[in-house]
């Protein structure tokens, strides 16, 4: 009797190196409030030589995967699988409607089936390139602190315990108090009214301080408040082991003026984001639905975004700038200009 396509041949796994991922499971999720706020999943992924590391994917990082390897090993005819090629787990479908984490822990044991499935099949589909770098720790993934890992710990019983609480003398904390309202651009950013105490954590650059009030903690621009007591210089300087915020500055070219925002995001300053995440980020931003993006090139042309690809060549182009225009050490080397879609005066045209 054949012996099943998934069982490995024991002289094959012998052979294979021994950072080859032969396990991952699902440690946690996290939020992250990038362009758009969504959950990624802590995983922790064991080597056939013993180490052990987190690494952190989102589901479209899950999705595409599937999509490579698909091409690649899927049979012409499923009842008739030909040599390398395999039958694939099957993975959990897109879910475009309903609460974010709840359908990011939803998946969970669906991913983890899906994991060990893949990660069982025979050694030569383990040394595929695509599974190799979905399961590699990056070195954000090696810098990044998870904040939990539910799953990984053994159940126990819960002991009360009386502690003593410190009492936080709130005199003598970092603190502001805001002298105009602010409201935030998406989760990262704090709502303030006029009148209220912010007390400091961090300065996330020259511009932008992050504290927390009302049991909310996020950023909010210096300039809205009055600094009562500064933050220590340590702590001045972003050293501080908080989330790091790059901030994007757009526009909204109307025909009555100019409006700039600065939005900051939990994202690298080396992050490509998606055309469908930046086109849902401004229209959450200027409050307008009818808009298209546009990014200014080399000589000043405003060139109009409409896909991934274009999102590409606006990163491509503005790295050919970088030392030639002076930005923050956190922002963006491009930047976006919004135009509502039905207005093409903006754009340059020959007579």
């Amino acid at each position: 009797m054949p012996l099943p396509q998934q069982l490995r041949d024991e002289s094959d796994f012998d052979q294979l190196p021994h950072n080859i991922p032969v396990s991952a499971t699902i440690a946690d999720i996290e939020e992250k409030k990038g362009f758009i706020d969504y959950f990624r999943f802590v995983i922790e992924v064991k080597t056939k030589g013993g180490s052990k590391y987190l690494i952190y994917r989102r589901y479209r990082e899950f999705f595409n995967l599937h999509q490579t390897l698909e091409a690649r090993y899927s049979p012409e005819d499923p009842e008739k699988p030909g040599p390398n090629t395999c039958i694939l787990p099957p993975l959990p479908g897109k879910v475009y409607i309903g609460n974010k984490q709840e359908i990011a822990e939803s998946r969970i044991p669906e991913l983890n089936t899906y994991m060990k499935r893949l990660l069982g099949f025979p050694a030569w589909f383990l040394l595929d390139e695509a599974i190799r770098m979905f399961f590699y720790q990056t070195e954000q993934d090696s810098q990044h602190q998870p904040r939990a890992l539910r799953r990984l710990r053994p159940p126990t019983r819960k002991v009360k315990a009386e502690t003593v609480k410190p009492k936080m003398d709130l005199f003598s904390s970092p603190r502001a108090e805001a002298i105009f309202d602010f409201r935030g651009n998406g989760k990262a950013e704090l709502n303030l009214k006029r009148g209220e105490v912010i007390f400091l954590l961090r300065r996330v650059n020259a511009d932008w301080l992050e504290g927390t009030v009302n049991n909310q903690t996020g950023i909010f621009p210096e300039s809205f408040v009055k600094i009562i007591k500064p933050l220590p210089e340590s702590d001045s300087e972003g050293e501080s082991g908080g989330h790091t915020y790059s901030c994007l500055h757009c526009c909204l070219l109307t025909p009555s003026g100019v409006i700039t925002r600065d939005v900051c995001v939990q994202e690298a300053l080396t992050i490509q984001p998606a055309y469908k995440e930046l086109l849902s980020r401004m229209r959450d931003v200027f409050k307008e639905d009818d808009i298209a993006l546009n990014y200014r090139d080399p000589q000043g042309d405003l060139i109009r975004i409409l896909d991934d690809e274009d999102i590409q060549l606006m990163i491509k182009e503005s790295r050919g700038q970088l030392g030639k225009v002076k930005r923050p050490v956190n922002q963006f080397p491009w930047e976006l200009h919004v135009t509502l879609a039905s207005d093409l005066s903006v754009y340059n045209t020959e007579a």
